[in-house]
């Protein structure tokens, strides 16, 4: 594996930051797949997909990552059966109900994006909720995409600044997206061996790397091993955002 972290002269380790994600995003996949190779019930694999989650966020927090981003639900995912979707809808509320805690704690911001408008009442108003609470957070941003697409987001976008009545460049633009505000994608990482985006956060996907794993997510968010992998590969990667080849990271041509 690559080293991500530089010796400090009193034998400490730093991240090294200039390999790492700032931003990095996940496609929660394969919970149910999870739950059925081990002979439980489907449902049992959302619940397994939770655990550990706030761990997650911390140990990559404590790396040198700024915004986290989970796809949740998306809005293709009404198309499942009732029974599923009550039980996330629920699944969800209880999830954020914790979350309020471990936003103070750690001092996080925590933001919703996607339509609320097909969520149930008190999910919807506790997704209000959690984003007020934690506003003023400067340790590090968590996001969930809960109902989002986002062909969805891009629309809604175009015809908000239609209505403005002036013409946007991609700056201006950015500001009329739910994810506006957010850092733009660095790394990916989907699990479940999909090798699709999915509709997730197109815009901000922009110039992202990949990485698609064959682990369902019940395994890596519990495997620190894992984790640690995605910033291994990340490290490895040359990002030229359309330039010249450039050495990993350094701004300068070889």
């Amino acid at each position: 594996m690559l080293k991500l972290f530089k010796k400090k002269q009193n034998g400490t380790q730093t991240a090294d930051t200039k390999k790492l994600p700032k931003h990095i995003a996940f496609i929660c996949d394969g919970n149910r797949r999870w739950a059925e190779a081990r002979g439980l019930p489907p449902l049992a694999g959302h619940q397994a997909g939770i655990a550990n989650f706030e761990n997650l966020v911390d140990w990559f927090i404590a790396r040198g990552v700024t915004t986290i981003t989970f796809f949740l639900f998306s809005t293709e995912n009404w198309n499942r059966s009732q029974e599923e979707i009550d039980f996330l809808m629920d699944l969800f509320y209880t999830q954020l109900d914790k979350n309020m805690k471990h936003a103070l704690e750690k001092n996080l911001r925590y933001r919703v994006v996607g339509s609320r408008d097909r969520l149930p009442a008190r999910l919807a108003k506790k997704c209000d909720e959690l984003e007020s609470a934690s506003a003023e957070g400067t340790g590090g941003t968590v996001v969930f995409a809960l109902n989002y697409g986002g062909q969805d987001e891009i629309v809604a976008a175009v015809n908000a600044a239609i209505a403005t009545g002036e013409p946007v460049d991609k700056e201006t633009f950015e500001t009329f997206l739910d994810t506006g505000e957010l850092l733009p994608i660095d790394l990916m990482v989907r699990t479940s061996n999909e090798f699709r985006i999915s509709n997730f956060l197109l815009w901000k996907l922009a110039y992202a790397e990949l990485l698609f794993l064959p682990e369902h997510w019940p395994d890596l968010v519990r495997s620190e091993k894992l984790w640690q992998y995605t910033l291994d590969e990340y490290a490895k990667r040359n990002r030229r955002f359309g330039g010249g080849k450039k050495a990993n990271y350094s701004g300068k041509k070889k």
